[in-house]
Order: C-alpha cells, then structure tokens, then sequence
C-alpha cells in the first residue's frame, strides 16, 4: 500500500478491526519511511446492486445517493447521520438476502420506508411523498391518516396487553 503522503511502498499494519457490520475491515497503517498514519478498507469485491427505475432503465445502486435522499427527508429533524447509516445498513442487508442482482425502485423505497416510519414519522412522511410522488393534499392526507391509525392500533394493543396481566 502506497503512503498518500509521501508514495513510499512499504508500512505496517497498526490497527486492524472489522467495520461496516463485519463485511469490511478497517486497518490503520503507518509509513514506514515519513511515520504518517492513514486507514485502508478492506472488502469482498462484490457483482453490483442494479436498481430497475420507473422509467424502465437500470441504475447501479448508488449509497451515497439513498443516504442523501433520507437526509433530505430528515432536515430539520431529531434524526442523526448514525441512525441513518444504522437504517442504511439494514436496508442492504435485506438486499443483499435477495436471489437477484436487481431491486426495483418500489421494493427498495418500501424498505427504507419501513424502517424511517419507526424512526421519524414526519422524515417518513416527506420521504413518501417525494417516493410516491404525491400529486396533491389528498394524496398527503391519506398517508398522514393511516400513520395514525397505525399510532391508535400500536396504542390499543399495549393496552390490551396491560389489561391482560390483571394490572
């Protein structure tokens, strides 16, 4: 490995752990000619993810783009960059389960929505309605109500489950 400081060819190894949920490790390395310390990440080089657009193309999954759009959704928020790459992460391990090399657009938006709704409800309101691509307030509307539904539902099973245990 190369110094990015000074080009020498030869360092060694510092530090080495496993990161980005162990598909990846992360080795602190130090020049042996200049003493300067830098990280190099180490991973199984895999097929790429295509993601199947709307339109009919095909994309290459792109994870700095899917961070984007839920930071977007996200602004001004109690939503912090960690719970977004904790959701992220979870995001490709579901996809990395799948038999296919390609995602359609709508199961990949489904499975960032799932996991924003349990985060933050307005991010995940913002996020549908620029996923869904929501044509006027109705359309708005409808999804804010069935989050409350949702809320009620989730409300009236915990009080069940408190009145069953007879206390």
């Amino acid at each position: 490995m190369q110094c990015p400081s000074c080009n020498h060819p030869e360092d060694r190894v510092v530090d080495s752990r496993t990161s980005r949920g162990g598909r990846a490790t992360r080795r602190r390395r130090e020049c042996l000619a200049c003493e300067h310390r830098f990280t190099t990440y180490e991973q199984v080089e895999e097929e790429p993810l295509l993601v199947q657009k709307k339109s009919g193309g095909n994309e290459t999954y792109d994870r700095g783009k899917l961070i984007s759009s839920i930071q977007v959704a996200c602004t001004k928020r109690p939503v912090s960059n960690a719970q977004i790459e904790t959701l992220v992460d979870g995001v490709e391990e579901t996809l990395q389960e799948l038999d296919s090399r390609e995602v359609p657009s709508l199961t990949l938006g489904e499975l960032v929505m799932d996991r924003l709704r349990n985060i933050d409800q307005v991010a995940y309101v913002r996020f549908a309605s620029v996923y869904r691509n929501f044509q006027d307030t109705t359309e708005f509307m409808e999804e804010v109500r069935e989050l409350v539904q949702r809320a009620r539902y989730k409300v009236a099973g915990q009080v069940d489950l408190f009145t069953s245990n007879g206390d």
